[in-house]
């Protein structure tokens, strides 16, 4: 069965493509040889995403990732503005802090013990001001230090 989100995704790119019920179902019979979004494979699903795509729609990324939280509390406001000085220092966006990489632990669940940024304690902000720290350090300023040194 197919998973409702890329089920969404083509009803999103149908809306995008301002595709009416006629054009979209025949697109879907040329492509996919359905009349319906529900009847599709996965590689179907593809394939219409493809072509939808070819015409213009330019999926985007899941808001629920990558973003900096929206209001934090006021107690932990400051701490948020110094992560996000910490990453744009080292160029890093807001998804470093919620991906999993190469670890099957994002840095937000490893070190505050929690699944996403919003839900993170002072506390836990603060251990993460300190990883990035502690990053920027070993990472960061020696390298802009040894390329002023270079220059010099």
């Amino acid at each position: 069965m197919l998973d409702r989100k890329i089920l969404a995704k083509i009803q999103i790119a149908k809306k995008e493509l301002m595709m009416d019920d006629d054009a979209y179902r025949a697109m879907l019979k040329n492509i996919a040889g359905v009349t319906s979004s529900k009847d599709l494979s996965v590689k179907q699903a593809e394939a219409v995403l493809g072509h939808m795509q070819s015409c213009g729609f330019v999926p985007k990324a899941s808001p629920k990732h990558g973003k900096k939280p929206a209001k934090p509390a006021a107690g932990k406001a400051a701490l948020m503005r110094k992560i996000e000085a910490l990453l744009a220092e080292r160029g890093y966006p807001w998804e470093y802090l919620t991906s999993t990489g190469r670890t099957s632990q994002s840095m937000v669940q490893r070190i505050c013990k929690v699944d996403a940024l919003e839900f993170a304690t002072a506390e836990g902000l603060g251990k993460l001001v300190a990883a990035l720290s502690y990053d920027l350090q070993r990472n960061g300023r020696k390298a802009a230090s040894n390329q002023q040194r270079k220059a010099s």
